[in-house]
């Protein structure tokens, strides 16, 4: 019925910790949370799934969505960032369609090619130098 204090301790720190992370996170460092974030919530989705904890699949997987749509897809300069960004656009979108077929469909499958798509994205983003002044910018 309630959780053990130490339960709550290291969800409270965890609050504050991702909290303090994005306050003092770089526009660069932010996109890079929310590739963290997403996949690591596509994971737990698909551990939930294997579990038979709908609920919790649903949650994982809604929370997915709105990354992608309002953190990722949201942060796209469509305006400068030329083919590349609207690439990204596409992919963010089919993304959705897949995670959304996934949750109806309880398609484990699905969960995994959208990880297979995104990862590669995020390893990219992550290889990418912050300090890269050359103004060509997509975010």
């Amino acid at each position: 019925m309630f959780t053990s204090v130490s339960v709550r301790s290291a969800n409270a720190y965890q609050r504050i910790n991702v909290e303090t992370g994005v306050v003092q996170a770089d526009p660069h460092r932010l996109v890079d949370m929310l590739f963290d974030g997403l996949l690591n919530n596509i994971a737990a989705a698909r551990g939930a799934l294997s579990r038979g904890d709908i609920k919790s699949k649903c949650q994982h997987i809604s929370t997915s969505v709105r990354i992608l749509e309002e953190g990722l897809k949201g942060s796209l300069n469509l305006q400068e960032g030329g083919e590349l960004a609207a690439n990204l656009q596409g992919v963010y979108d089919y993304c959705v369609v897949r995670l959304t077929q996934a949750n109806v469909r309880n398609d484990d499958g699905a969960l995994q090619e959208v990880s297979r798509i995104l990862s590669p994205i995020a390893d990219g983003w992550k290889q990418m130098d912050p300090s890269n002044a050359s103004g060509n910018r997509i975010m």
